[in-house]
C-alpha cells in the first residue's frame, strides 16, 4: 500500500494539470490512467488530431481552391490522405510524451490501470481488462484527498448501432482510412462540424442531420444562422429538425433513418450527439456519492463531493465540457485544498469551434441576456471591412460585443470569422477584469490587425465605429 498526498484519478487536461499543480505546491501526487499515454481524450483522440486534420484539411482545400487568387498556382494537386493522418499521429505522439516529461520533472507518480474508490481515502489501481480481485493485479493507494478527472466518453441514441468502423465516433473519425463518398453526420455541434468540415474539405458529400432547428447549440443564434450560411456556401447539407430514429450497417454502406422523411444511404456515419461523464466503474458508490440525473458527480463551489477528501472536476461535473474549464477547476481545486482558495470564473470561459470561419464566444448570449431580462446595447463589427481581413482574403463574419446598458461592461463577445479563436482571448480577459467596451474601446490595437475588429465593435456600442 503506498500513500500519497493527493490522488487523481484521470491524466486528461484536468487530471494532469492538477497533478502538476499541486507538485509545484508541494504535494506527493499520484496520478491514475487507464491508458497506455497522457493526455486524456482532448490530447489522444479528441482537440489535438482533430485540429492537426483541420489544419492539413484547410491547407489541401486552399491549395485545389484559393492559391491561384494569390498568385499561386498549382496543378495536379494530390491528396494523401496516409502522410496526413501520419502527420496528426507525430503530433499526438510528441504532446503525450511531454506530459511525461512534465510528470517526471515535478515529481508526479504515474499509475497504468483502472482506478476505484475503496471506501474513505482508498484507491484500488486494477490492471487494464482485468477484474482486480486476484492476488497481486490491484495495488491499493491511500490518500487524504483524491481527486476525480475521469473525463468523458461519446454519448450516443437509441437505434443507433456503433460497431466501431462505418457507424462510429469521433474516435473513428479521425483515422478514416479513405475518404468517404457520402458522410452522415448527426448532431450540428462543434464536435460534428469540425469533423465533418474536415471530411467534406478531402471530397466527402457530408449531411449533417441536427435534431433541433438551429446548429450549434448554446452558440448565440445570430452568429449561428450566419455559421449555417457560409457552411451551406461551401456545399455542406443540413437536415435540421431531424429526429433519427436508426442507423445500421447495410453490406458495405450504411443507412440512416428518421422520423420523417425518407432514409438516407451512405458510406459512413458519424455520431456526434455530444459527450456523456465517465463515471462507469469508479467504485462511487463505496464513498457514498450519489450521481444526479445527468450522470454527472454533485460537487460544492471548491468541488468537494458529498464524501469527505472526495473532488471532482471537468467533464464528470456541472458545466460546460471543454479542456480548459478542466484545466482551470483542476488549479483552483488544489490550490483551495493547500492555501485555502481556489475560484474560476465561469463568466469567463470561452468556447471555439474551429471551423471555417472559426466560431468563438465568451460570456452571455443575446438570447441568455434577454431571457435574465438584462438591458444590454449590442457593437457590431464586419470582418469586410478589417484591412488585415482583406489582405488575408477572409472576410467572411463580424464580431459581436453585448455591453450593459446602464454600466457598459461587457456581458459577451461573439466573433465568426478568421482567427476566431485567437481573438477571443482579449474578450475572455476583459470580462474577467471587468472591462466596459469604452476601456476596449480605448486601448490601442495595431494596424493592421484582426484584433482591430473588437476596437471597432466596442466603438460600435455606442455607435461611435469609425471604419463601417
Amino acid at each position: 500500500m503506498k500513500q500519497h498526498d493527493l490522488i487523481v484519478i484521470g491524466a486528461g487536461p484536468g487530471g494532469y494539470v492538477a497533478a502538476l499543480r499541486a507538485a509545484q505546491l508541494g504535494l506527493s501526487v499520484a496520478c491514475v490512467e487507464q491508458e497506455p499515454t497522457l493526455g486524456g481524450t482532448c490530447l489522444r483522440v479528441g482537440c489535438i488530431p482533430s485540429k492537426a486534420l483541420l489544419e492539413s484539411s484547410e491547407h489541401y482545400a486552399a491549395a485545389r481552391n484559393s492559391f491561384a487568387e494569390h498568385g499561386v498556382r498549382l496543378a495536379g494537386v494530390e491528396l494523401d490522405l496516409d502522410a496526413m493522418l501520419k502527420r496528426k499521429n507525430r503530433i499526438v505522439s510528441t504532446l503525450t510524451k511531454g506530459i511525461e516529461a512534465l510528470f517526471k520533472k515535478n515529481g508526479v507518480t504515474r499509475y497504468h490501470g483502472h482506478a476505484r474508490l475503496n471506501g474513505p481515502g482508498r484507491v484500488v489501481v486494477a490492471p487494464v481488462g482485468s477484474a482486480g480481485d486476484a492476488p497481486g493485479d490491484a495495488q491499493e493507494l491511500t490518500s487524504k484527498h483524491i481527486l476525480i478527472a475521469s473525463g468523458s466518453k461519446p454519448a450516443t441514441i437509441p437505434g443507433v448501432e456503433l460497431d466501431g468502423d462505418r457507424i462510429g465516433t469521433s474516435t473513428e473519425a479521425l483515422s478514416y482510412t479513405a475518404v468517404p463518398a457520402h458522410l452522415v453526420v448527426i448532431g450540428a455541434g462543434y464536435i460534428g462540424l469540425e469533423l465533418g468540415s474536415v471530411w467534406a474539405r478531402l471530397g466527402a458529400k457530408v449531411t449533417f442531420l441536427e435534431y433541433l432547428d438551429h446548429i450549434l447549440p448554446g452558440t448565440d443564434q445570430e452568429i449561428a444562422a450566419d455559421a449555417l450560411k457560409l457552411f451551406q456556401k461551401q456545399e455542406l447539407e443540413f437536415h435540421l429538425g431531424s429526429r433519427v430514429t436508426a442507423a445500421r450497417v447495410t453490406g458495405t454502406g450504411c443507412v440512416v433513418e428518421r422520423a420523417a422523411g425518407a432514409p438516407i444511404e451512405c458510406d459512413r456515419v458519424l455520431v456526434a450527439v455530444g459527450r456523456a461523464p465517465n463515471t462507469n466503474g469508479l467504485g462511487l458508490e463505496s464513498a457514498g456519492i450519489q450521481l444526479d440525473e445527468r450522470g454527472r458527480i454533485p460537487v460544492n463551489e471548491h468541488y468537494a463531493t458529498s464524501a469527505a477528501g472526495v473532488y471532482a472536476i471537468g467533464d464528470v461535473i456541472p458545466g460546460p465540457m471543454l479542456a480548459h474549464k478542466a484545466e482551470d477547476e483542476g488549479i483552483a481545486c488544489v490550490e483551495q485544498i493547500v492555501t485555502g482558495y481556489g475560484h474560476v470564473n465561469y463568466d469567463a470561459i470561452p468556447g471555439i469551434c474551429y471551423t471555417e470561419p472559426e466560431i468563438a464566444g465568451v460570456g452571455r448570449t443575446e438570447e441568455q441576456l434577454q431571457q435574465q431580462g438584462t438591458e444590454y446595447r449590442k457593437g457590431v463589427f464586419p470582418f469586410r471591412a478589417n484591412g488585415r481581413a482583406r489582405a488575408l482574403g477572409q472576410v467572411e463574419g463580424k464580431v459581436k460585443i453585448l455591453a450593459d446598458a446602464k454600466t457598459d461592461r461587457i456581458l459577451g463577445v461573439h466573433i465568426i470569422g478568421p482567427r476566431a479563436g485567437d481573438l477571443i482571448a482579449e474578450a475572455t480577459a476583459a470580462i474577467e477584469f471587468g472591462a466596459s467596451s469604452e476601456d476596449l474601446a480605448r486601448c490601442c490595437h495595431a494596424h493592421p490587425t484582426l484584433s482591430e475588429a473588437l476596437k471597432e465593435a466596442a466603438l460600435a456600442v455606442h455607435g461611435r465605429a469609425l471604419h463601417a
